[in-house]
């Protein structure tokens, strides 16, 4: 079906508690993802700790657009798209780097500064006409329209249509207000690299899986529960050993879950863990405490680390996880192909053990070697295959299902509300043509 020209037809793809197959399958749909959801959203670019120093630049992608942030002279950061005005050629295909002062084309040596400004042409006497005065190849790289650092996340959005900022995300803000504050400096760094693994299954498979909590007992029996399975015979060592720490939550029956809880926020944002999460009961590290307090006083230091909420979704496609210092990005690259990329954060002067920690937990659990996210991909690739059938071409969302549930609530740990609520914002930016 040709949902471009079907506004009726596309938004009828989401019910009030179920979906329809081709918001995972039709390529159609995917594309216009890419031109109206993945423009109108505010999509995380990159943390500003990557681009340390003037002239820094990382390459990444908006949806299917290729962007570079940057630090210009002035010590902001800056997001551009990632062609040239001239042949459209890729300023860089390096991932990151440090350009200097300027970005040259490799084609034809145009030049411009790093907030995109031209800075140079060669043989510039060609130029000197009114028709490439007025054009836009002479305003040079183009700039990404919208662009807020927050804490030092990087937040882009490219169409001038969409919410504001303030009002996209409103008090989801929290979590990543919560992850910065742990920090005794309230500043993070990227440590650690970052790993990417590829899923040949819809991105959205992957969102929907951050807040579903039905999953973990069942998927994860066979590599978590053997883990722990294995401690238990092997007389169950005190102190656990981290990696049986990280492991042995995965494993708590439904009833710790539903305990849980799940807050959703309008646009599709929501967490997991409002009372307590599977990072609650790790090892407290030597001296950390103290530091806190030092910092923040007793009161504060307490409640910030408290605070122990599983997994942020910011629709459309970042997950935080403030206790652990850690996000994933969700990118899509086709309608059955996404690439996951997994970021570690080191807490400016806290204790090098949390880092450790946050490390040790990316790799078994994110990385593709690692033991539990394979229990994962087996599960979206059997979904993308599975929805090929013609039996039922719906899929479900009812668990505790409401009719006319607001979209901002705390609600059981096992619903399925945020899954609901990301649909319906989904529905809302998909129906706001470019």
């Amino acid at each position: 079906m040709n949902y471009r020209d079907d506004p009726a037809a596309l938004g009828a793809l989401v019910r009030d508690a179920e979906v329809h197959r081709d918001v995972y399958t039709d390529p159609g749909v995917f594309t216009l993802e890419m031109e109206r959801l993945f423009a109108h959203t505010w999509i995380y670019v990159g943390h500003d700790s990557q681009v340390p120093k003037v002239g820094d630049y990382f390459g990444t992608t908006i949806g299917a657009q290729p962007v570079l942030m940057v630090r210009h002279d002035d010590e902001t950061v800056h997001v551009l798209y990632n062609r040239c005005p001239h042949k459209g050629t890729r300023i860089t295909t390096e991932t990151c780097g440090n350009t200097g002062r300027f970005f040259r084309c490799p084609y034809h040596a145009w030049s411009f500064r790093t907030d995109g400004s031209p800075a140079a042409l060669p043989l510039p006497s060609g130029y000197q006409n009114e028709a490439f005065v007025v054009s836009q190849a002479a305003q040079g790289l183009t700039p990404v329209r919208h662009v807020q650092n927050y804490r030092g996340f990087v937040f882009a959005k490219m169409s001038d249509a969409g919410p504001g900022f303030a009002d996209y995300f409103g008090d989801s803000l929290s979590s990543i207000d919560n992850m910065v504050d742990r920090s005794p400096a309230g500043r993070l760094e990227v440590a650690g690299g970052v790993l990417r693994y590829m899923h040949n299954c819809n991105w959205k498979m992957l969102v929907e899986n951050q807040t579903d909590t039905c999953h973990p007992m069942v998927a994860h029996m066979s590599s978590a529960g053997t883990a722990i399975d294995l401690w238990k015979q092997a007389g169950e060592q005190n102190p656990k050993p981290m990696a049986v720490e990280i492991y042995a939550p995965f494993m708590s029956p439904y009833e710790f879950y539903e305990k849980m809880g799940i807050r959703t926020w309008d646009n599709g944002h929501g967490h997991t863990g409002v009372h307590h999460s599977i990072h609650s009961n790790y090892s407290a590290v030597p001296g950390y405490f103290d530091q806190m307090v030092a910092a923040y006083g007793e009161a504060r230091a307490k409640a910030i680390l408290d605070e122990n909420r599983h997994n942020t979704i910011y629709f459309p496609n970042l997950m935080v996880k403030g206790p652990i210092q850690l996000l994933r990005l969700f990118k899509p690259l086709a309608v059955d192909r996404t690439l996951v990329e997994s970021w570690t954060f080191r807490l400016v002067d806290a204790p090098d053990f949390l880092l450790e920690r946050t490390l040790v937990y990316n790799r078994l659990i994110n990385a593709p070697t690692s033991v539990v996210g394979h229990d994962d991909v087996e599960m979206y690739e059997r979904a993308q295959e599975g929805l090929k059938a013609n039996g039922n071409q719906w899929v479900s969302l009812h668990r505790l299902f409401e009719p006319g549930e607001a979209a901002v609530s705390v609600d059981n740990g096992t619903t399925e509300r945020q899954m609901r609520n990301q649909y319906r914002a989904w529905a809302r930016y998909m129906a706001v043509a470019p």
